[in-house]
C-alpha cells in the first residue's frame, strides 16, 4: 500500500516539477503526515521512529547540495518523504541511483544546450588540424538547471524494481 502511495506522490511531484519547476509543500507535508500516521497505526512507536530516522536520512542527503545552491528545497523535502515512507536503507540506496541519473540528465542538458555541442565539436576538430580556437564553452552554458524531481522519481522506481517490487 505504501508503495502505491509513494508512486502516486512521485507522479504528482514529477508533473509539477516539469510544469512549474516546483515540488509543492501542499503535496509533501500531507503525504508526510499520512506516512507517519500509517507507520504508527500499523506497527506502533518502533515503526514511527524508523520512519522519522528515514526522513532525517533522506532530508540530510540533499541538504548540502541545497545549501550550495544546486538543489531546490522541494527536492530535499521529497527525498525526506521517501525516507519516511520506505526507511533509511531504501532512501540511501535510491540516492545512489538518483545521483547517477541526475548526473546523466545534467550532462545531456549541458551537451544539448544551444551551441555547446557545436563548440565542443569545433574545438576538437581544430585540435586535429593543429589550430587552437579561442573561446570554448560560454560560462552560461554550464549553469543550466533541470527538474531534479525526475531523477529522484527514476532512482526510486529503479530501487523498487531491483528490490523485487512488481509494477504490474
Amino acid at each position: 500500500m505504501i508503495d502505491i502511495f509513494l508512486l502516486f506522490i512521485l507522479l504528482i511531484c514529477v508533473i509539477t516539477d516539469l510544469k512549474s519547476r516546483k515540488i509543492y509543500n501542499n503535496v509533501i507535508f500531507p503525504a508526510l503526515l499520512i506516512t507517519f500516521i500509517y507507520h504508527f497505526a500499523t506497527d506502533g512507536w518502533d515503526a514511527l521512529s524508523h520512519s522519522f530516522i528515514g526522513f532525517l536520512i533522506g532530508f540530510g542527503l540533499l541538504l548540502i547540495p541545497y545549501f550550495m545552491g544546486g538543489m531546490g528545497a522541494g527536492d530535499v523535502k521529497l527525498l525526506g518523504l521517501i525516507g519516511a515512507m520506505k526507511g533509511g536503507a531504501f532512501v540511501f540506496q535510491s540516492f545512489l541511483y538518483i545521483a547517477i541519473i541526475g548526473a546523466l540528465i545534467a550532462l545531456a542538458v549541458i551537451l544539448f544546450r544551444r551551441d555547446v555541442l557545436k563548440s565542443i565539436i569545433y574545438y576538437f576538430a581544430s585540435l586535429k588540424s593543429g589550430v587552437i580556437l579561442e573561446g570554448g564553452i560560454a560560462k552560461g552554458s554550464l549553469t543550466a538547471t533541470y527538474p531534479y524531481g525526475v531523477a529522484i522519481a527514476a532512482g526510486v522506481v529503479i530501487t523498487m524494481a531491483l528490490q523485487g517490487w512488481r509494477f504490474l
